[in-house]
């Protein structure tokens, strides 16, 4: 059961500091002072450059990151998976950026890769925790803050079903970590939609590769999360109804009180 005296992490600030300020930092901050010059532009005093504002954007999610840590001294799953997401971020955005000012040519085929890899190791994870001591749907769905699992499992030995119990939690293990594997496509897919026509050599390719970025990251949570949250609703659903096949309880015996 969660600590009482640990303050829970505040989902608004959670999109804000990690989507919505980073994708306005990498859509309105980018544009380099020198080059609006150079090409008859007017720089605004809040141009601070494509690497300023990379460096910014990244340092947002980061710090708050570690500013929650020390705050409630706990670990978050979430959390450590956005960190290695933000980490990857700057690592891939190092190595594609040229001295010169250009882009590598495979930075869409990259960055895809990256997006799509953090969802298909966790989807592959699930499923292969599933014969471990933590199964991973147990910690994310299947726990004993969303369903009296006490109960449920009393009951499943009291009708000697434990092997039908197995094989529906094996299913629902296996719809929780197609929904990742979705996640993992539909962000490859978004990367290469986005990068479609990305000139690396043109003069404001940085600025270019950033804007792209804010897209990737604003687009990426309501194209991608909606689907998957729905994607899990369904397999919550599928959970309760053959939990209650199997046992013969009523929802709300399955599931505690909210």
């Amino acid at each position: 059961m969660p600590d009482p005296k640990t303050p829970n992490e505040h989902p608004l600030a959670n999109i804000l500091v990690n989507v919505i300020v980073p994708v306005l930092i990498l859509s309105y901050l980018s544009k380099d002072p020198d080059l609006q010059a150079r090409l008859g532009k007017i720089a605004r005093p809040w141009h601070i450059g494509p690497l300023k504002a990379m460096i910014l954007a990244l340092a947002l999610p980061l710090g708050y990151g570690a500013w929650y840590y020390l705050k409630t001294r706990k670990g978050n799953f979430f959390s450590a998976l956005g960190l290695v997401s933000v980490l990857l971020s700057g690592g891939l955005t190092v190595y594609l950026w040229n001295k010169n000012g250009t882009v590598k040519p495979n930075a869409g085929l990259l960055f895809g890769i990256k997006e799509a890899l953090i969802p298909l190791v966790l989807g592959v994870a699930i499923l292969f925790s599933h014969r471990t001591a933590t199964p991973l749907i147990r910690v994310f769905l299947y726990n004993d803050s969303i369903f009296d699992i006490p109960k449920i499992e009393n009951r499943v030995t009291a009708i000697s079903a434990q092997a039908d119990y197995e094989r529906l939690l094996l299913r629902a293990t296996q719809l929780f970590a197609a929904s990742f594997f979705l996640s993992s496509l539909l962000n490859l897919v978004l990367a290469q939609w986005f990068f479609l026509g990305f000139n690396a050599q043109a003069i404001d390719a940085l600025e270019t590769y950033n804007a792209i970025i804010a897209k990737l990251t604003g687009w990426g949570f309501a194209v991608i999360g909606v689907p998957i949250m729905i994607f899990l609703f369904f397999t919550l659903r599928c959970l309760v109804k053959g939990l209650g096949a199997l046992t013969g309880m009523k929802d709300d015996e399955l599931m505690l009180p909210r």
